[in-house]
Formats: structure tokens, C-alpha cells, sequence
């Protein structure tokens, strides 16, 4: 596969949910059109997928905040990127913490020369797969489109796009 699109958490809770942020739904239609794209010759997502138990996890002792529990309105992908992700036949990857390692197994056995990747949050579930790809290919050209991304705030947008340029993973 050349070129592989990852759309990294397009649910519900971190577009106007439990995590949302105000300028989270503006990049619906951007998320969309690139997953509608023939620029690239697949499609994967992955959705942040948490139990009931939650908030007794690490990451909820120190994120104190349900969100993403599996099987609720706010764990569902939003409707429109659902409809473009089935529309390109996306494979969905679900994954309990912030980076997926099926995304690692995806790319390894697809012989994928490049990636781009966008989605929420730059700054936790984007920054930590574009860094998780780049340690286990380091020559694989990957990018993120920053106007696909959405950050828990925009100092946090700003930092974690320095993060990525000097991890030599370019940001358009």
C-alpha cells in the first residue's frame, strides 16, 4: 500500500462531549474530505475505548474524567466520519490507552510507504502514534495535517506540532 490515511478519535466525546472542546467540531469537514480523498490508497481509524471501570485505571487517576466507555453515545465515532470511514471500507481499530499497536501489525503487513494522520487529541492519541510509527519505522515519511487535528487546548495544538517537526514528522 503507498499511502495510508490513520484518523486518529473521531468520537463524540472529544468532538462536543465529556472531552470536547470548543473548536473540535471545526475540523469535521476537513477530516471528512480527506477520508474521501483518492490521494490515498486506504483508510484506517482508531477509537479511544474505555470500561466502566474507568476512573480506577491509570489513566483515569490522572485523567479524572469519564469519557469514550464503550458502548455509550459518546464512545460512537460522529455520524458523518462513521458514514466516509464505511465508505472507504476503513478498517476501526479500538485501543484502551493512548497509541495502538495493531496500527504497528497494519502497517508492517501492508507494506505502507507513507502516512498521513490527523484526528483528536494532537497533543495525547496523535503525537503518541505518529511517535509510536516513527520508532518502528524510522524511514517511513509520515505527516500530520494540523488542519485535521484538534488539541485539548491551543497552546497544547502548538506544542504538540514543535513535538512532532523535531521527531523529523512532518506537519502541514
Amino acid at each position: 500500500m503507498k499511502h495510508l490515511l490513520i484518523v486518529i478519535d473521531m468520537q463524540n466525546d472529544f468532538i462536543d462531549g465529556s472531552l470536547g472542546t470548543s473548536y473540535a467540531p471545526s475540523i469535521l469537514q476537513f477530516v471528512k474530505k480527506e477520508i474521501c480523498s483518492s490521494e490515498y490508497d486506504g483508510v484506517v481509524a482508531t477509537m479511544d475505548t474505555h470500561q466502566s471501570d474507568y476512573l480506577d485505571t491509570f489513566e483515569g487517576k490522572h485523567l479524572p474524567i469519564e469519557h469514550c466507555i464503550q458502548g455509550t453515545q459518546g464512545w460512537k465515532i460522529h455520524s458523518d466520519i462513521l458514514d466516509a470511514l464505511n465508505a472507504r471500507q476503513a478498517t476501526i481499530f479500538q485501543k484502551d490507552h493512548f497509541a495502538s499497536l495493531d496500527l504497528i501489525d497494519y502497517v508492517a503487513k501492508n507494506d505502507v510507504q507513507k502516512v498521513t494522520m490527523l484526528g483528536i487529541c494532537t497533543d495525547i492519541c496523535v503525537v503518541s502514534n505518529a511517535l509510536l510509527l516513527k520508532a518502528h519505522f524510522p524511514n517511513l515519511p509520515i505527516i500530520v495535517k494540523a488542519d485535521g487535528c484538534s488539541a485539548t487546548s491551543k497552546q497544547a495544538q502548538q506544542s504538540s506540532i514543535e513535538i512532532l517537526k523535531n521527531c523529523q514528522i512532518e506537519v502541514i
